[in-house]
């Protein structure tokens, strides 16, 4: 009887056990199915995000900054993650940059081009791999990228041009055209524009040169180097605000800053301080936080296959390719308060500084 006893004892034990056991880690066991049903949907989540690799030459250029900053916020508004890569100028890191994007297997790839026809290779790898390409600002040739969106840059030349007549440039006096990269396809575009208006009203083009890598100081060096052909300058058509900042510094200490009529496109704050300073002529605003948010926008239609609504194409040298392009705006003096300040794009107190 006791030995009965006994092992009815431990039978009720082990029960007891059993069902402490169960009872323990049930609720365990319940946790982790939710924790990776929770962890799947992230994971969901993440592949489901739009990924975009954006591809700067530099942030040498004041204007790429704010270009960069929208762009990412707004993407970011529509549910999409933006990776920023900087080449610093050089065209083979920019190639390395862009393979690394299609590595990474992102949906669309946005460039700001280096040179113009160096692309075509990387451009090719990319969309082979089914990658959406948008060339933004900077054309990128012979590749049949998805879009082009910039600004109509022979327009930009020809603001320039007629800022300059409007200023009493006329027939016979001299200007001298300091321009930026000529990798860039936008420069010989914008010149284009430029010299049609110089030629149109009898204005004589002395010398023109150009900047490798949008380099100010080799403009300025331009102008050290080039002194009598400057004191017979009668106008300096820069292809930059960031050119310009370098020529009106060394024509201030030959005394000649405000004697020579200065262009440059952009609007830097240090220009639009020139203008009310009376250093520089003009500068061609470009809205770039419409530009970068218009981009933005296309990037995310692009990755979910929708129609972009581009009405416009440009040959990129073999192929036709969508094309949007937005409106530019000369800024002088005169209309400086109602464009640039009261548009938002600098505070009154930057513009006016150091008067």
């Amino acid at each position: 009887m006791n030995t009965k006893k006994l092992k009815y004892n431990n039978i009720i034990r082990m029960i007891a056990t059993l069902l402490s056991f169960v009872l323990l880690y049930t609720p365990v066991i319940g946790c982790t199915d939710n924790n990776n049903v929770a962890v799947n949907e992230v994971k969901k989540d993440e592949e489901d995000s739009i990924e975009i690799g954006m591809a700067f030459d530099s942030f040498v250029i004041e204007r790429w900054q704010r270009d960069r900053d929208v762009f990412v916020s707004t993407a970011k508004e529509l549910g999409a993650e933006v990776n920023v890569q900087n080449a610093n100028g050089d065209i083979e890191e920019q190639k390395k940059q862009i393979q690394y994007f299609i590595n990474q297997g992102v949906d669309v790839i946005v460039i700001i081009c280096i040179d113009a026809d160096s692309l075509n290779d990387v451009v090719k790898k990319a969309k082979d791999a089914g990658i959406k390409v948008i060339a933004y600002d900077r054309i990128v040739r012979n590749s049949d990228i998805d879009l082009y969106i910039s600004f109509d840059n022979e327009t930009v030349g020809t603001q320039m041009g007629e800022a300059l007549i409007d200023a009493g440039l006329s027939e016979g006096d001299n200007v001298l055209m300091i321009g930026g990269s000529t990798v860039d396809y936008n420069v010989p575009v914008l010149e284009e524009g430029f010299k049609k208006v110089m030629t149109d009203n009898g204005v004589i083009i002395k010398d023109q040169v150009h900047c490798d890598g949008w380099r100010a100081e080799l403009a300025a060096d331009y102008i050290y180097d080039n002194l009598d052909k400057v004191r017979e300058a009668d106008a300096i058509m820069c292809g930059n605000d960031n050119l310009a900042s370098r020529v009106v510094s060394v024509l201030a200490e030959q005394r000649l800053a405000g004697k020579i009529l200065v262009t440059g496109q952009d609007a830097d704050v240090e220009a639009c301080q020139r203008i009310v300073e009376g250093t520089q002529l003009v500068t061609i605003y470009k809205p770039t936080e419409s530009l970068a948010a218009k981009a933005a926008e296309c990037a995310i239609k692009l990755a979910n296959g929708e129609d972009l609504g581009a009405t416009e194409t440009m040959n990129d040298g073999t192929y036709d390719i969508p094309y949007i392009s937005l409106d530019t705006i000369p800024v002088t003096e005169s209309n400086m308060d109602e464009v640039i300040i009261n548009g938002g794009f600098h505070t009154k107190e930057d513009v006016y500084l150091n008067l």
